[in-house]
């Protein structure tokens, strides 16, 4: 005789509900997120270059340099000794290529105001020989707006002008502005 084994369905087990997500009170703290150590580290250095450098204060004469996609917003105080501060360090820091320091400074030796003027730059975009050029044109331009009669001599040298080559934008189907895909006979 063949027994038949009863086969009952058992209810469906309850899915667990997903815990609901609650802002904190303001009595509770919130831990801070880890940093990495090298952020941290990072963060001091430039922290401690920005402490060496006095705070400017007093009148200043303002231009802004440009080149390629780089941008730099000049002041230059009046009644300085000739230091260049770039983004919070000294322009040594800064910039690291000789070549590319002496640029910046032709528009003061050219005019002969070398050890005239104070300088504090804030400059973005753009690479470090970007940088440089626009902080240049920014020198010159802010020059001009402390003497007028400069102007021959910075026009002349080429400082007042701007240097508009930039990089193409892309084209749609095209690899980059101008780079078409591989033509293939067949």
């Amino acid at each position: 005789m063949a027994t038949t084994k009863k086969t009952t369905s058992k209810p469906a087990a309850k899915k667990a509900a997903a815990p609901k997500k609650v802002a904190p009170k303001a009595t509770e703290t919130v831990a801070a997120p880890k940093v990495a150590k090298a952020e941290v580290v990072k963060e001091a250095k430039v922290v401690k270059a920005a402490a060496k450098l006095p705070a400017r204060t007093g009148e200043f004469f303002y231009a802004a340099g440009n080149r390629k996609t780089s941008v730099a917003r000049v002041r230059l105080y009046d009644k300085g000794t000739g230091t260049i501060e770039i983004n919070g360090m000294k322009i040594e820091e800064y910039i690291g290529v000789p070549d590319k320091r002496d640029s910046i400074k032709a528009p003061l030796r050219i005019t002969g105001h070398s050890k005239t003027f104070d300088i504090t730059v804030k400059t973005s975009g753009g690479g470090k020989s970007g940088q440089a050029d626009a902080i240049r044109h920014g020198i010159a331009k802010a020059l001009l707006a402390f003497d007028p009669t400069l102007r021959i001599t910075l026009k002349r040298a080429g400082f007042l002008t701007r240097d508009p080559r930039m990089k193409e934008r892309k084209k749609y189907g095209l690899h980059r502005a101008r780079r078409a895909p591989q033509w293939s006979k067949r």
